[in-house]
């Protein structure tokens, strides 16, 4: 009986090692979860929903390290040089010059530890001017970005919003973004490479289950 039963035994273990690698390639994408979050609360404001950027997101991780890990830098009216768009943010991304829109508003939150989305989403509309911001009936398309700083804190969120029409605005050269890691940004299902520590990671499951299917032949 425990020679026949180890057929089943494997195949069960096996079927969980292909769930274990569909979940390492499918990571879910914190940028896009707080785009998400931005979308509901407008449309629940009776804003319209926004379209999410693939370019306007790598902008906005480049945007974050334009800071240079530098958390007190973040507020008031410190933020990157608006020629930075055209000679830095662009290029570094991908994104051709020529299709650039104008950034209708800005939001940026630092903290030492990783804020989850929702809680960056409080961080980022903490008073009344940045939910003016979130509001405003001049965006059309939005892109937000999250990274560490050198595979640990502090933690980097920035949401950049536009009035650019889709498809023609932050237009990504052959369609993917230049690689911008570490962290990740809207709209490509881009992988958080060291933005954020997320405990016990699908691989490690994959490794778990290679050993017990080992073990399950040799039963």
């Amino acid at each position: 009986m425990a020679v026949a039963a180890q057929p089943l035994l494997a195949s069960a273990l096996l079927a969980l090692l292909l769930a274990a690698v569909s979940a390492a390639d499918t990571k879910n994408n914190p940028a896009d979860e707080l785009v998400s979050l931005i979308n509901s609360n407008r449309t629940a404001s009776k804003a319209s929903n926004l379209a999410d950027n693939q370019g306007l997101g790598c902008i906005a991780l480049q945007y974050i390290k334009a800071y240079k890990g530098q958390c007190d830098q973040v507020g008031g009216n410190k933020k990157p040089v608006d020629s930075s768009f055209i000679d830095t943010f662009a290029p570094n991304c991908g994104v051709q010059a020529a299709s650039l829109a104008k950034i209708t508003g800005r939001l940026l939150a630092c903290q030492p530890s990783y804020p989850p989305p929702a809680q960056a989403f409080d961080m980022l509309i903490a008073d009344e001017r940045s939910l003016q911001v979130l509001h405003s009936k001049n965006h059309t398309e939005v892109g937000a970005a999250v990274t560490g700083t050198s595979g640990g804190g502090p933690y980097f969120w920035c949401v950049l919003f536009s009035n650019g029409k889709a498809n023609s605005s932050f237009t990504v050269e052959g369609g993917v973004p230049k690689t911008a890691h570490p962290g990740c940004f809207s709209g490509n299902n881009d992988e958080c490479s060291g933005a954020i520590s997320t405990g016990v990671g699908a691989w490690t499951l994959v490794s778990a289950t290679l050993f017990a299917l080992a073990g399950a032949f040799t039963l």
